[in-house]
């Protein structure tokens, strides 16, 4: 018989229906992978014996002929996403020894439709980072290397344990989040497929924040109908989450396969970015090629306030953590300074011991520019840009369907390549910042591999709760480019 983990989540959910194997036999194939695959370090916490326990449950009630969507289908969760009674850390020091009394919407919602959870995904330290190098437990290695070459490669970030544990076929799927590029981004990175929905199609509530008018949560799959499935069990409005937006919640598997005949592809010359690698260039063209050959109109199109991006994210970002991130002291949960000697050396103490250096830079960036004097001139102004960036993409939208662009500016890079310089390590966000400060639907699909055998990913975004038709352009492209690809298994 097939190895579970060999099949795609939608393969996998109706091999379940049919009986044709359990949920505990797909659980133990993929908790036997996860034991073997410990040179990734993609996991922090794994739930063997719960996850087992919820495999029963879900065969008993196959047995009868009922269940959810995701009935039995085994999954991974970004350890930012609060689990009840499981260790959530945010992969921060700080963090240490937290258990939720409380279950995240989203993660809830998957338990809901019948899903199992194998565990708690490694990531950049509270969500910031581009290459999973900030978290307190070590980086993720990317299941992909080099060709001839062994150096330990990112496998993007802050959703670098989603990502790598999706590559590696640690779990049928994972749910990550996006704040700045980070599912899209380490879904280029991996050869996997990644969608960040609109800003308010799912619901924040007990996702630990880092910038709460940017944050969302999305799925990393392995193909684009695996993420459709994904997607409508995650989203969804919920009361707890004023920013949480009323409005039903479409069948995107539905969605694919549809014509996209007629469709308008926009092509923004802004993003044609200075040191891009050749390859991405082609590929991007490759794109736009497959998406006129299956009958869509491209039409060039301006965004001139793309250059302003990722200036303005890394005020409004830092800003928002700078304010989020106060609620970390020691007084009530996790890490707490054993040495101080009152309240306000305890507080200081505590978050110099349980910050890493790049939350401490960006908490530093967002109270600065927080500051009285500083406030005009650096925050407001930020959030008057972004408001230009959305007038402008709106504007696009009146001429376009969907925008494709390259997801990253480079394939995978070797750990330690980027992190003396902060700077270059923020530039891995250029293309993706956008529809964040938009809160546009966006996605990477899989579309090539570079000379060195790393894969590419290209980039989709469509007009806000526009997903339907962003999965319909997914699935073109990603039929067009036929990526079939897998990582060696050197890590087994």
């Amino acid at each position: 018989m097939t190895n579970p983990a060999d099949l795609t989540l939608a393969e996998l959910r109706d091999a379940l229906k049919d009986k044709k194997l359990s949920a505990l036999e797909a659980t133990d194939a993929y908790l036997a992978r996860i034991e073997k695959a410990g040179k990734l370090n993609a996991f922090i916490t794994v739930t063997a014996d719960r996850a087992r326990d919820a495999a029963r449950a879900c065969d008993a009630r196959l047995a009868k002929g009922e269940g959810g969507p995701l009935e039995g289908v085994p999954l991974g969760v970004k350890d930012l996403f609060c689990t009840e009674g499981v260790l959530t850390t945010a992969a921060s020091h700080i963090l240490d020894g937290f258990k939720p009394p409380y279950e995240s919407m989203v993660s809830g919602n998957l338990w809901r439709d019948g899903a199992v959870m194998l565990g708690k995904l490694n990531m950049d330290e509270f969500a910031m980072g581009s290459s999973n190098e900030t978290s307190f437990y070590g980086p993720v290695i990317n299941p992909w290397r080099r060709a001839g070459d062994e150096a330990a490669l990112t496998p993007g970030g802050s959703s670098g344990g989603s990502s790598a544990a999706t590559a590696a076929r640690l779990c049928a799927a994972t749910i990550g989040t996006d704040t700045g590029g980070s599912i899209r981004q380490p879904a280029a990175l991996t050869g996997t497929v990644g969608v960040k929905p609109t800003y308010g199609r799912c619901s924040r509530w007990g996702i630990v924040a880092f910038a709460s008018s940017l944050d969302q949560a999305g799925p990393i799959a392995r193909t684009s109908r695996d993420a459709a499935v994904m997607l409508r069990s995650m989203a969804g409005h919920d009361p707890k989450d004023s920013t949480s937006v009323d409005r039903p919640v479409p069948d995107y598997e539905a969605a694919l396969g549809r014509s996209v005949k007629g469709l308008r592809i926009g092509v923004p010359k802004e993003y044609r970015v200075d040191g891009m690698p050749a390859e991405i260039e082609t590929l991007w063209a490759d794109g736009v090629q497959w998406m006129k050959d299956a009958g869509c109109e491209i039409v060039d199109i301006s965004l001139p306030m793309t250059k302003y991006a990722l200036p303005v994210y890394y005020i409004v970002a830092p800003a928002e953590a700078s304010s989020n991130l106060a609620r970390y002291d020691g007084v009530k949960y996790g890490h707490r300074a054993k040495e101080f000697d009152d309240i306000l050396s305890m507080y200081e103490n505590t978050r110099a011991e349980g910050f890493g250096d790049e939350v401490k830079r960006r908490i530093l960036i967002g109270t600065y520019v927080l500051s009285a004097g500083y406030y005009d001139a650096y925050y407001l102004r930020a959030q008057k840009v972004r408001k230009k960036i959305f007038d402008e993409f709106a504007g696009a939208f009146e001429k376009v369907d969907l925008i494709l662009t390259p997801s990253a500016p480079s394939a995978a890079f070797a750990l330690g390549e980027k992190t003396a310089d902060p700077v270059q390590m923020y530039l891995n966000d250029v293309f993706t910042v956008t529809g964040n400060l938009a809160g546009l639907p966006g996605a990477s699909v899989p579309a090539g591999l570079d000379a060195q055998g790393l894969p590419l990913g290209l980039q989709l975004l469509a007009k806000p709760f526009d997903e339907e038709i962003l999965f319909k352009g997914m699935y073109a492209l990603e039929q067009a480019a036929g990526f079939t690809a897998r990582p060696d298994e050197w890590w087994g």
